[in-house]
């Protein structure tokens, strides 16, 4: 069978070593690319758009959990079905477990060559059925089930942030020698930019030195949502959702012009009651 794949993996020896039992076990498929971290691996993705993804859970910067999140939430509407996803990882018996719950194949670190047959196995069978007429865009929405659920596990694949005793209060924004003291309560949305976020309020913004991953336990889960890998807004400063005929999701916010966006894998958030 016909197939393309892009392998991650920070591990050179690794990385080629699973290109050669691939080679082994599945002549046909054709590798694209081999990259060495999960930035690499969603600008790769996205312009090669192959069948099939090998991704390593622990590479510096972004992991491949978060380099799955950014390839479904970026996904072209119009591209090809949305790429099979084999997670390789050094993970315990435990972390496995759960990897199969969510029905997200993996293969262990060092790749055993019987392990990664069965692996070839299932995804010549999951093409094949690809290739049946009833095979349509519910495809990608399994996919974004399937890491939603991974997502909700994800003390199994980043480090635990240390979580302060209750939900944050006050953010301290510093500029030059002055410190802002901005109240969480007037937080319309926090976004992520580069090592910074940007905390938006109606009367305007601060940058603070902090990534969104390291803010996101201090916040009050209640009120602040996730909507997107690099967006966390308060839900009631949301006033609109609208969905439109493609299904894409965006929010106009109380008293602030910004429109954003919701991306696939946070959607159910926005459900009439």
């Amino acid at each position: 069978m016909n197939a393309t794949a892009l392998i991650a993996e920070d591990e050179p020896l690794l990385a080629a070593n699973l290109q050669a039992e691939l080679a082994r076990l599945w002549p046909e498929l054709r590798i694209v690319a081999s990259v060495g971290h999960g930035e690499a691996a969603v600008e790769r993705g996205l312009a090669l758009q192959p069948d099939l993804l090998f991704l390593d859970i622990r590479m510096p910067g972004m992991t491949g959990l978060d380099a799955a999140q950014a390839l479904a939430e970026d996904w072209p509407d119009d591209g090809k079905p949305f790429p099979l996803i084999v997670f390789v990882t050094a993970y315990d018996q435990y972390a496995v477990q759960a990897f199969e719950r969510a029905a997200v194949d993996y293969v262990l670190k060092p790749v055993h060559p019987d392990r990664l047959a069965q692996t070839c196995e299932r995804l010549q069978a999951a093409l094949r059925l690809r290739q049946q007429p009833q095979y349509g865009a519910g495809a990608l929405d399994a996919v974004v089930d399937q890491l939603r659920g991974l997502i909700g596990a994800g003390a199994l694949t980043r480090p635990a942030a240390p979580r302060a005793a209750g939900p944050l209060r006050v953010i301290q924004a510093s500029v030059g020698n002055t410190i802002h003291m901005v109240a969480v309560d007037d937080v319309l949305y926090f976004e992520a930019a580069d090592k910074y976020v940007r905390v938006i309020t109606a009367a305007g913004e601060h940058l603070i030195r902090t990534s969104l991953r390291e803010l996101q336990p201090q916040l009050d889960t209640q009120r602040f949502w996730q909507i997107h890998r690099g967006t966390i807004v308060r839900c009631d400063a949301i006033a609109i959702a609208l969905r439109d005929e493609s299904g894409k999701l965006t929010l106009t916010l109380r008293g602030h012009s910004d429109k954003l966006t919701v991306s696939r894998l946070y959607a159910h958030l926005f459900r009439a009651m």
